[in-house]
């Protein structure tokens, strides 16, 4: 059978849902909109049954995405895709609400089990709740008391499923005209009026009432402070991000030098050949790429998973709100661009809490800009080239003001562009950012790392498979080419002097950069060369930036490759040779203006094909991630020339 899981937002659903269900979960998106759908399967006596986690809503009348995801979920979805049965989660310490909605789905006339969840907070409140009362009022509802992050109430809930579902399949019924009382829209306001009424009556006999006074009162007053609220929000900013850049790496590290003993020992196990050079150059460098970002998705919702079931998050969107919302964003952008600083992808994923449609296509669209990590190398890297070291004022080094200076310009420019769509998006309704303030509860780690868990498996599973696709794509071009145009490059190298009088690890350098040269994407760069030379590219530059499509920081990469590192892969010594890379005009590569102007157009270009496949993903269109492929490309070389064109 199919059970949905109803409640308002905030009264321990997920809990809920994590407890039944535990890992046997999918997510995907409902039909036709980007509102989260979470299905997965409990047992009950035995048998299995689907569980699906509706959107937390205060009514279901359509409101909102998600109170007309329920609707349709009742009223117009197949009569296979109804649900035969459904939980309803009410808060205990503000139990009206819950019922609000309870009374709704009743005259749906869908079969129910009313949860009364997070009594140990309405106890605080010196709430209770007489269960023999309500009970009397529902008597065709089983009703029970849960604390669901402590996993109390568990097998009295699955016990008052197995009666609904015994009584279903007694009466071999399914309910096929749910809303039919409801479906008169225009008088819902009389009606909400006259529900209340008839709720306020039986919380006057069911509810009462000790006044307490609460704790979090007190530190909401610190918390949400027009000044100490914002300091304390920066300093738990500030402490994340340093887990994130400095623990990540860690693992990272590890990840990497786990992929390439593997290469290693295939390359040791496999003759040479097309085989070999696919798995150890295509496939292994493709799946490396895809895993090498979980630490920081798994640090980073580690952190927000954290914030967000302790109740901290809602302050610290409560509080940004104002701050953002001239630009066209409200509280809930704040967290995805956040996160964006550690890695595009799960700050795009992060924005499926931002109900308003036009503030969330925002979001989106300007959170590539925010500088993330895959930048750092290609920041450091090129700062280190064209950046003197000297300190300003005594104290200030000049390189890590460069740096600071790039993430700046990425905020400052999302903010712009923010406020140009805020301008041109229309939207029928007004976005009031709503919210209610929950209780600070302590954090259920079994909770935090499911979560944790269901954002790695969406990352490894959709946006690896293309990740993989591409990088397979990329060593096929990059490893092959005009075989006769190739053997003359080759050819015309061993007669060089340079090649002579180099050793062998040298030579190979030199005979993979050839190669390079010679395949289809050195073609390709050869061919793009009139087009970025005016901001002051080459066409080895340029293949690097057609290589960084697959992950930016493929850049440094490419460059050692292309200019034969002899295999070491030691940063240093590739700074060195780079900086002594000339032109044939005797100029250096690598200059201060072809420095700057390559640091500015990373800031813009959208050089991350697993972030437009997020886009692509979380919008349900190819429109928005080619917009910002083609604007934010735009603005890269347009950045480019400028900084060329004035240094």
């Amino acid at each position: 059978m199919k059970i949905a899981l109803f409640g308002n937002p905030n009264t321990g659903k997920s809990s809920i849902f994590n407890l039944l269900t535990g890992l046997r979960q999918k997510i995907g998106n409902f039909p036709g909109v980007t509102v989260e759908k979470k299905s997965g399967v409990v047992s009950v006596n035995g048998e299995a049954h689907e569980l699906i986690d509706v959107p937390g809503v205060y009514s279901i009348y359509p409101s909102n995405k998600e109170e007309k995801v329920v609707y349709e979920l009742l009223l117009s979805s197949p009569i296979n895709e109804k649900p035969d049965l459904g939980i309803v989660v009410a808060d205990a310490s503000n139990l009206s609400r819950g019922l609000f909605l309870f009374s709704q789905l009743i005259d749906c006339g869908l079969p129910l089990v009313l949860v009364i969840n997070m009594n140990d907070i309405a106890e605080k409140k010196g709430i209770s709740i007489d269960m023999n009362a309500l009970k009397g009022t529902f008597s065709n509802t089983p009703i029970i008391l849960m604390n669901a992050r402590v996993g109390l109430g568990k097998d009295r809930l699955l016990s008052a499923l197995s009666l609904q579902i015994d009584q279903l399949k007694t009466e071999h019924r399914k309910v096929s005209n749910m809303l039919k009382s409801l479906s008169d829209l225009s008088g819902q306001e009389e009606e909400a009026r006259q529900r209340h009424k008839q709720i306020g009556e039986i919380m006057k006999e069911s509810v009462r009432t000790a006044e307490k006074s609460p704790r979090s009162h007190t530190l909401d007053r610190w918390l949400t402070h027009p000044v100490f609220g914002y300091l304390i929000f920066a300093a738990i900013l500030f402490v994340i991000f340093q887990f994130v850049f400095s623990f990540a790496s860690y693992p990272m590290d590890a990840i990497e030098t786990g992929f390439e003993w593997l290469t290693k020992g295939i390359k040791g196990t496999l003759s040479d050949g097309p085989l070999s050079a696919l798995i150890c150059d295509g496939i292994i460098p493709g799946i490396s790429g895809v895993l090498v970002f979980i630490p920081q998705i798994a640090i980073l919702f580690f952190f927000i998973a954290l914030l967000e079931d302790s109740g901290y998050l809602a302050r610290a969107v409560f509080l940004m709100d104002r701050l953002v919302r001239p630009f066209g964003l409200n509280g809930r952008s704040v967290v995805p661009l956040l996160s964006s600083m550690a890695c595009a992808i799960p700050g795009v994923m992060a924005t499926r809490g931002i109900p308003n449609y036009k503030e969330r296509i925002i979001t989106i669209f300007v959170a590539p800009l925010m500088s993330c990590s895959a930048r750092i190398p290609v920041f450091t890297l090129l700062i280190g080239l064209v950046i003197p070291k000297m300190k300003l004022l005594g104290f200030i080094q000049l390189q890590g003001l460069v740096l600071l200076g790039l993430y700046v310009l990425g905020i400052v420019s999302a903010l712009f562009i923010a406020w140009i769509m805020h301008l041109l998006l229309k939207q029928e309704k007004r976005s009031y950012y709503l919210m209610e303030i929950p209780e600070f509860k302590r954090p259920l780690w079994r909770n935090i790392f499911l979560t944790v868990f269901e954002k790695i498996k969406v990352f490894t599973t959709e946006a690896g498979g293309i990740i993989l696709a591409i990088s397979i794509v990329l060593w096929a071009l990059a490893s092959y080419g005009p075989s006769e145009q190739r053997s003359a490059a080759i050819q015309s190298l061993k007669k060089t002097i340079e090649y002579k009088t180099n050793d062998k690890v040298e030579r190979e350098g030199l005979v993979n950069a050839v190669l390079l040269e010679n395949s289809y994407i050195g073609i390709l760069g050869k061919g793009i060369e009139p087009i970025i030379k005016p901001i002051g590219y080459d066409w080895k530059i340029g293949i690097a930036l057609i290589t960084s499509f697959a992950a930016r920081e493929v850049f440094v990469g490419s460059l050692s490759t292309i200019y034969a590192n002899g295999g070491t892969g030691s940063e240093l010594r590739l700074s060195e040779r780079l900086k002594n890379q000339k032109n044939p005009d005797g100029t250096l590569v690598f200059s201060l203006r072809t420095g700057i102007s390559l640091m500015v157009f990373y800031v813009y270009a959208m050089q991350c094909l697993s972030t437009l496949a997020i886009v692509k993903r979380e919008t349900n269109s190819w429109k928005w991630p080619m917009l910002q492929l083609v604007s934010f490309g735009f603005l890269a070389y347009l950045g480019g020339w400028i900084c060329f064109s004035l240094f």
